[in-house]
């Protein structure tokens, strides 16, 4: 930076400035008088370091940086209450055109001097001058159509002369704007409302805009936030740095309103399709809880999840399937509900159920459906995995020892005790979504699944019979006490049918001994 030149320039600037006020006050224009004052605040503190220039040492390379970021505020403030007193002049009424006229002559004067002088403390010459001198340039319409939505603005600059020219800009554009001081307030002020874009000032005492901008970003909830950095500090290794910490943008001070604009709209717009995004995944989310509560209480977790992630899975239709049907039924419920009142019937079905779903999904089963007292799972349907039957043999097997849980249940009730028989067969099936778009359930239907229902039908309470389809799909060993062939309503030939009391293995689960078969128990 040539300091000569640019204190020649400076004390230009600063001459305009005076003859600027002066004239304002002889014509006696009202409404700029705020304006005004921090015009001739900026050009005072501008003969100030113009006079402290030529009496201290010449200055390092920090103290140049410093000298260029304070000189470029500045200056900056001159620009913006320049241009703010510009346009109040320009919407005000015609009274006096003579004198109107000369002010703003006077006006532009001092903005052409300002420029010249900013020219002087880039670093990167002519290309950035030129977009120091557009600024003057008035924001055109967008040609595109879109219509540019307000936002709601924060900014965070220590300086009150920056803060009122940016927030002049930003409200002038449709923005709600709100201005604090330091990052302190910054951080309360986001506590307390939504903001869609963050403008932050890089230098500032106690806690600068770098570590802000850091602090922001590691927050989980301000990160989506954007941030444009402005500072004074025209440097490309800072703006780099910003930029890897997290900033949308960096503009130097003072900035060119065109350049701001685009850079504003291109970081909501970022902003509101981020916005949008999150709103899509709250529906998705809320559609997935739903989901979870609705099949969640029929499939286990790892069933639903498979549902959430293929969708397509709900659609009407259906295919052929190798699926292990299990079958349960109250022995002797109808004489139960015959003897209890309504209330404590459903009380009892519901301590009985509650335990059984509870089982048949720890085991990764689909309860397909709850016919009174009955329930009907599947193993292998929506889902198919290798080990199905081993899995229903094995659930079968502990729903039979839960049964002490929901008798327990049923006595502090005040309820009878109850046993119960499982039937379970193993057979290709038709499986699938049956209904219309209006209400669907998920069956299977076909010959096994009829099967399974006479083999429960055969058993006695405590029992678990299973098909010798069943019995020669399993891979772990199974204790069996008895076998037998047995002729069943509706099937044609007669069907080998087992009594299993356990299953080794992974599974580890045995029946206690019952009666008379507990000391025929074999391996198969």
């Amino acid at each position: 930076m040539d300091l000569a030149n640019t204190q020649n320039h400076i004390r230009i600037v600063c001459s305009g400035v005076t003859e600027l006020l002066r004239d304002i006050e002889s014509a006696g224009i009202d409404g700029v008088g705020h304006e005004t004052l921090r015009l001739g605040q900026s050009a005072d503190e501008l003969k100030q370091a113009v006079r402290m220039l030529e009496t201290a040492e010449p200055p390092d390379a920090d103290q140049m940086r410093t000298l260029r970021h304070d000189l470029r505020n500045l200056l900056g403030a001159v620009t913006g209450y320049g241009e703010m007193i510009l346009e109040m002049i320009e919407e005000m009424p015609e009274p006096s055109v003579q004198p109107r006229l000369g002010i703003r002559q006077k006006c532009e004067q001092v903005l052409s001097a300002t420029h010249t002088t900013l020219q002087l403390l880039e670093q990167r010459g002519a290309e950035a001058a030129v977009v120091r001198l557009q600024s003057r340039v008035p924001p055109v319409e967008p040609s595109d159509g879109v219509t540019r939505l307000p936002g709601n603005l924060l900014v965070i600059d220590d300086s009150v002369r920056n803060r009122e020219i940016l927030g002049r800009h930003l409200e002038r554009q449709g923005h709600r704007v709100r201005a604090v001081e330091s990052a302190a307030l910054g951080l309360k002020v986001l506590a307390e409302d939504r903001f869609d874009l963050i403008l932050l000032d890089l230098i500032m005492p106690e806690v600068d805009g770098f570590q802000l901008l850091t602090q922001l970003k590691a927050d989980p909830v301000l990160r989506a936030i954007p941030v444009i950095m402005v500072s004074g500090i025209d440097d490309t290794d800072g703006v780099m740095q910003c930029i890897k910490a997290g900033a949308d943008d960096y503009l130097t001070k003072p900035f060119n309103p065109v350049l701001l604009e685009a850079r504003l709209s291109s970081c909501l717009e970022r902003k509101r399709w981020h916005d949008r995004e999150l709103a899509i995944l709250d529906e998705l989310e809320k559609r997935n809880r739903f989901i979870r509560r609705t099949f969640g209480r029929y499939l286990s977790d790892e069933i639903v999840n498979t549902l959430l992630e293929h969708p397509d899975g709900l659609d009407l239709g259906g295919g052929y399937r190798t699926v292990t049907i299990l079958m349960t039924d109250i022995r002797n419920f109808t004489d139960l509900c015959e003897r209890l009142d309504p209330e404590r019937v459903v009380k009892l079905l519901n301590n009985y159920l509650s335990v059984m779903t509870r089982v048949i999904m720890a085991y990764g089963g689909t309860v397909d459906e709850f016919i009174g007292d009955a329930v009907l799972a599947l193993f292998g349907a929506p889902i198919q995995r290798p080990d199905d039957v081993d899995r229903a043999i094995a659930c079968a097997l502990s729903m039979q020892l839960a049964i002490e849980e929901v008798n327990a249940l049923n006595t502090a009730d005040g309820l009878p005790e109850i046993c119960m028989g499982i039937g379970i067969n193993t057979g290709e099936v038709i499986a699938g979504n049956i209904g219309s778009d209006k209400r669907l359930k998920y069956a299977v239907v076909g010959r096994h699944v009829n099967l399974a229902a006479r083999v429960e039908a055969l058993t006695e309470g405590g029992q678990v019979l299973a098909s010798d389809y069943t019995v020669h799909g399993a891979s772990a060993p199974l204790t069996i006490t008895s076998s037998g062939s047995v002729q069943m309503k509706g099937i044609r030939e007669e069907i080998l049918v087992h009594d299993i009391r356990g299953i080794g293995g992974d599974y580890k689960v045995v029946l206690k001994p019952s009666g008379s078969n507990s000391s025929r128990s074999r391996e198969r």
